[in-house]
């Protein structure tokens, strides 16, 4: 009788950053790898695999031009990897894994839905791109480069937080990629919300109101709100608030800048207010962060 030994496949997410000098050195090793699915937000770079026999090649643009591509491939089974290392440009990329496991509990928690994705985790290597918006770029950038006071279990949180919402972002481009004419006004919804997104973002520094963003989108601000906390699951306010503090920690960290300022820069006109709020979104003082 044979006895066929499951592989000790892991279950959880795995999220990794990678910043720094491509490697052009050959490499003829074979890799082995467990079937899972792969998300990538390449900020730059390229990078060239093959999977069973399959080429898989990504170009993100150079230093002088940058174009982040967001990766997605579902490895369906165990195969082997192997890396053509044939770029000179600097590689700034994240990779989230999710097991297989995780995936199984993903789509069948809910059988009848999102027909879509079934068929994507139903085939070996299939794969799908697509650019990604200023957000997720964004988070990618946050995963790289993490607020100096994160460590240990709270890093972990970190990047896995963020990790879900790169995961949540790239499943939704792929639905969207076969949406329906039933779906189209909810699509438009969700389009509306991310360009309201981009244009804070943008602004973020500046006294940013609902009324320009409304007329930004060029809907009302009543939509505006209700699309946003929809997509988001956040009010319009609570976004910019969490964005603006932020800003305020990273020109902490980078260029010390006082603690008057970082208030100015978040929104605060009380200088004890900004640090309440920063103590609780960071768990640290602004003090402790300052360069």
């Amino acid at each position: 009788m044979n006895i066929r030994i499951k592989p000790n496949i892991p279950e959880h997410l795995f999220v990794g950053a990678m910043e720094g000098p491509a490697s052009c050195t050959p490499d003829d090793n074979l890799y082995e790898v467990w079937p899972k699915f792969l998300v990538m937000v390449f900020l730059q770079g390229q990078q060239h695999f093959i999977m069973d026999g399959a080429h898989f090649q990504i170009d993100a643009g150079n230093v002088d031009g940058a174009a982040p591509l967001v990766f997605m491939l579902n490895i369906a089974e165990g195969c082997k990897l192997q890396f053509i290392n044939e770029s000179e440009t600097p590689l700034r990329k994240v990779m989230i894994s999710a097991p297989l496991p995780w995936v199984e509990r993903l789509i069948t928690s809910q059988p009848t839905s999102m027909p879509r994705l079934r068929e994507f985790f139903s085939r070996h290597l299939a794969e799908f791109r697509f650019r990604p918006n200023k957000h997720v770029v964004q988070i990618a950038e946050h995963i790289i480069k993490p607020p100096m006071a994160m460590a240990g279990e709270l890093l972990t949180l970190h990047r896995n937080a963020h990790a879900f919402d790169i995961l949540c972002q790239a499943c939704t481009a792929l639905v969207a990629e076969g949406t329906d004419v039933r779906h189209q006004a909810m699509a438009l919804n969700h389009r509306q919300s991310e360009k309201a997104r981009d244009y804070i973002l943008a602004h973020v520094c500046e006294d940013v109101t609902l009324d320009a963003i409304a007329r930004h989108v060029g809907i009302s601000t009543s939509s505006a709100q209700r699309h946003f906390k929809e997509r988001f699951g956040m009010t319009i306010s609570d976004f910019i608030r969490r964005e603006r503090l932020e800003t305020a920690r990273t020109a902490l960290e980078r260029d010390g800048i006082p603690i008057s300022q970082a208030a100015y820069l978040a929104g605060y006109n009380n200088p004890s207010s900004f640090t309440t709020a920063f103590k609780r979104a960071y768990g640290v003082s602004p003090k402790r962060l300052r360069a």
